[in-house]
């Protein structure tokens, strides 16, 4: 039985508020300017390494399965163009923002969790400081900005590693896959693959940030809410996946 069966509606209009408080905080530029810089940082630089290695073992797996997965008789050209199209508008932007949940999204909660069950933000509003122009907008657009860098760069790695794999692993010739990355592609589709990635940074920022500015009091309900956080997190961005899929893949098509 449902104890409560408002809560989803309640969630959607207490997100909705929050949503508001983020707009209202962006007039606030010195407030979040510097701050801004230094999220960049940690969200962004100190991810690199991590998005380049699941960005790595994505191509060479696609590139590998591409090529057993085929009949006889089929160019071999085939596998770059499956390996650019899996990984450059599905498995680049979408596994770089679930694993940058687990990664950047676990920590802003716990640590606006933290300050709200220490009182630091309550500090902060007693010292006439916005919390949510100083903790949330620059998480916020620092996710904007630094998500479709870091697709790019797991994009370009993901197919280097992929034809590396092709090539060495493979009977694939390099003009072969060379061959099938150029074929049907539009610019679009990396449009498309920054598209994504721009909506995933913003609701690892805005969902992770929302849940750790509303932690419960205590070490449990920072720990409840950074799962909470990472749960949610995930869902939505699966659901954003499928929508923009189903928004923008008709306009893919060479």
């Amino acid at each position: 039985m449902i104890r409560d069966p408002l809560r989803p509606f309640r969630k959607v209009g207490e997100w909705g508020y929050f949503l508001r408080d983020i707009g209202i905080a962006f007039r606030d530029p010195a407030t979040y300017g510097r701050e801004t810089i230094r999220q960049m940082r940690n969200i962004g630089v100190d991810s690199v390494p991590l998005a380049a290695i699941v960005a790595a073992f994505i191509g060479a797996v696609t590139a590998f399965q591409t090529r057993y997965q085929l009949f006889g008789g089929v160019q071999l050209s085939v596998v770059g163009l499956i390996s650019r199209q899996s990984i450059v508008l599905e498995l680049g932007p979408l596994l770089t923002g679930l694993v940058l949940t687990g990664r950047v999204g676990a920590r802003i909660t716990a640590e606006i969790g933290t300050m709200r069950v220490t009182e630091q933000i309550d500090a902060l509003e007693t010292l006439a400081y916005d919390p949510i122009a100083y903790l949330v907008v620059p998480r916020l657009i620092a996710a904007l900005v630094m998500l479709p860098v870091l697709t790019i760069l797991a994009d370009a790695v993901g197919i280097g590693t992929a034809m590396f794999t092709a090539v060495t692993a493979t009977d694939v010739t390099s003009a072969a896959f060379a061959e099938g990355l150029r074929l049907s592609f539009t610019p679009f589709q990396i449009v498309y693959s920054i598209i994504k990635a721009t909506i995933f940074g913003g609701a690892i920022a805005f969902f992770c940030s929302y849940e750790g500015y509303t932690a419960n009091a205590g070490a449990e309900g920072v720990g409840r809410s950074t799962a909470q956080a990472v749960v949610v997190t995930s869902v939505a961005i699966l659901v954003l996946d499928a929508l923009t899929a189903l928004l923008l893949a008709p306009y893919l098509q060479a």
